[in-house]
C-alpha cells in the first residue's frame, strides 16, 4: 500500500506526543514527579502573562487618538484673485475722416501733446481748390442776387404806374389782360430773388463743408496726454471708407491707470465697489502697487468655456511705473474681520469613523477565541473619508472637539473662508477649545 507524505507527517506527530505523553507520565526516572508539575505551572503562567500583554496592546491600540487645532480669536481677511492688463483711464485712437495722402507728421511716439495740437497733415491741394470753387460760386450766387433784386424794383415800378393809371382812367387804360401781365411779372421777379438768395445760403453750405474738410484734412489731438503710438508716415496714402484708419493712438494721463481684470463668476458675488486691492508686475518683482474697485460689469464674458465678469480698479501711476499692457494679477480684499473666530476647514470635514459607517459594519471582527487570536493585535480601524455633512435647516453643522481625551460634537454656525480657516458665527463653540481635525491611525 502507497502512504502519502501528509500521512507520514501526521503519524510522527503522533509519535512525538505518545512520547511526551509517557514521559509525564513516568514514575520513576530522571525526571521526578514534582518537576513535571513545576514546569506547567511555569508554562501556563507564561501563557497568561502573554495572553494579557496582548489583550492590554490591542486595547490601546483600539483607543483612538486625534489630531486637533485650537479655536482662536484672530483677523480673517478673505481674498480673491484676478488677472488683467493696466490701462489707461481714457485712450483715444485718432483717425482721419478724409482719404488722401499723409503730407507731414508732426509728433512721434511718447510725445506729449496738447488739445487742438496739429499731429499730421494730409496733401491740401484738392481741398483748396474745392474752397476756392465753393468761393467763386457763393460770390456768382450772390451777384444773381443783385440781379434779380433789380428785376424785382423795375417790375414794381411797372406795376405801381399801371395801377394809376387804371385808377385815373376810371378802369378803361390799361386794360384788365395787360394789368394782370404786368403783376405776373412782378410776383415771378420776386421769386427770382427768392431763388437766388437760396443759391446764395447754398453756396455758403458747400463753402462751409469744403472749408471743413480742409481743416480736417488738418489732423489735430483731441485731448491733452501722451502719444502712445504713432502708425502713419508721410507719403502714406490715407483711405477712410467703412472702418476710418488709426493714426495715433494717444492715452490722456498716464499718472491716473486702471487695472482691467476678469472676476470668475463664482466670486463676482464678493466684489464690490469700493473694495481694496493690490496687485503686482512682472517689471517690478517684489512692488506691491494699491488699487481700489471701480466698477463692475453686469455683462458676462466666455473665454475658453469660463464664464467671467469685467472689472476696472483705480490705481495711482504717479510715478510713471506701470505702463499700458502690463500684466497684473491682483489680490482684491472682500472681506476683513479684526475679531473672529476661527476654525480650520479641516474640522468641518471630519467625521469619526462610527459615524460614518453604516451600522452592520462598525462592530468590530470577531476573533477566534484560541490563544493566538488573542496575542495577535487587530488591524487599526480606518477614518472616514466621507465629504463634510452639509448644515441643517437652522444652518448649525456638527464639529468634533476634544474633551477629556474623547471625541463630543459641537454645534456651530459657520460664515466667511478664506480657504484654509473658517468663521465661527454661532453656536456653542468656545475660543480655546481644541477641534478634531483628524483621527491618527497607529501602526499595530
Amino acid at each position: 500500500m502507497r502512504t502519502s507524505s501528509s500521512d507520514s507527517a501526521v503519524t510522527a506527530a503522533d509519535d512525538e506526543a505518545a512520547r511526551l505523553t509517557g514521559l509525564l507520565s513516568e514514575d520513576e526516572g530522571w525526571f521526578p514527579r514534582y518537576r513535571r508539575w513545576l514546569v506547567l505551572a511555569l508554562v501556563l503562567l507564561a501563557l497568561a502573562s502573554a495572553a494579557y500583554v496582548g489583550f492590554t496592546r490591542k486595547q490601546e491600540a483600539a483607543a483612538p487618538r486625534y489630531r486637533t487645532e485650537t479655536a482662536a480669536v484672530r483677523k480673517l481677511v478673505v481674498t480673491i484673485s484676478a488677472t488683467g492688463n493696466v490701462q489707461p483711464t481714457n485712450q483715444v485712437d485718432v483717425s482721419s475722416e478724409l482719404s488722401g495722402i499723409v503730407e507731414q507728421v508732426f509728433v512721434d511716439d511718447n510725445d506729449r501733446v496738447r488739445k487742438g495740437q496739429l499731429l499730421a497733415q494730409l496733401d491740401l491741394s484738392r481741398l483748396e481748390d474745392a474752397v476756392a470753387r465753393s468761393q467763386a460760386n457763393l460770390e456768382t450766387a450772390e451777384a444773381q442776387v443783385s440781379q434779380a433784386q433789380a428785376t424785382t424794383a423795375e417790375t414794381r415800378a411797372n406795376l405801381t404806374r399801371f395801377r394809376q393809371l387804371d385808377v385815373l382812367s376810371g378802369s378803361t387804360v390799361p386794360s384788365r389782360s395787360e394789368l394782370d401781365t404786368v403783376e405776373a411779372t412782378a410776383k415771378r421777379a420776386e421769386a427770382s430773388e427768392a431763388a437766388a438768395r437760396a443759391a446764395v445760403s447754398q453756396a455758403h453750405a458747400a463753402l462751409k463743408s469744403d472749408s471743413t474738410n480742409l481743416e480736417k484734412a488738418r489732423i489735430r489731438s483731441p485731448i491733452n496726454g501722451v502719444v502712445l503710438t504713432r502708425k502713419v508716415e508721410p507719403g502714406q496714402t490715407v483711405a477712410a471708407s467703412f472702418q476710418a484708419p488709426v493714426l495715433f493712438t494717444i492715452a490722456e494721463d498716464l499718472a491716473k491707470m486702471e487695472l482691467q481684470v476678469d472676476i470668475d463668476e463664482a466670486d463676482v458675488g464678493q466684489v464690490k465697489i469700493g473694495q481694496k486691492a493690490n496687485f503686482g508686475v512682472d517689471a517690478w518683482p517684489g512692488r506691491i502697487y494699491q488699487a481700489v474697485i471701480e466698477r463692475v460689469g453686469y455683462g458676462s464674458q466666455l473665454k475658453d468655456g469660463v464664464v467671467s465678469y469685467p472689472a476696472v480698479l483705480q490705481v495711482a501711476n504717479v510715478d510713471l511705473s506701470l505702463r499700458p499692457g502690463m500684466t497684473g494679477t491682483a489680490q482684491i480684499t472682500t472681506l476683513m474681520r479684526e475679531s473672529a473666530l476661527v476654525i480650520p476647514n479641516a474640522a468641518l470635514r471630519y467625521v469619526p469613523a462610527t459615524e460614518a459607517l453604516p451600522a452592520e459594519t462598525q462592530a468590530a471582527p470577531a476573533r477566534s477565541g484560541n490563544v493566538l487570536g488573542a496575542l495577535l493585535p487587530s488591524p487599526p480601524a480606518a477614518e472616514s473619508k466621507t465629504a463634510a455633512p452639509a448644515p441643517d435647516a437652522a444652518g448649525m453643522q456638527r464639529i468634533w472637539v476634544l474633551r477629556d481625551g474623547a471625541a463630543v460634537a459641537v454645534q456651530v454656525t459657520t460664515g466667511a473662508t478664506d480657504g484654509r480657516v473658517t468663521e465661527v458665527t454661532g453656536g456653542e463653540l468656545q475660543a480655546g477649545m481644541e477641534v478634531i481635525t483628524e483621527a491618527v491611525v497607529t501602526a499595530p
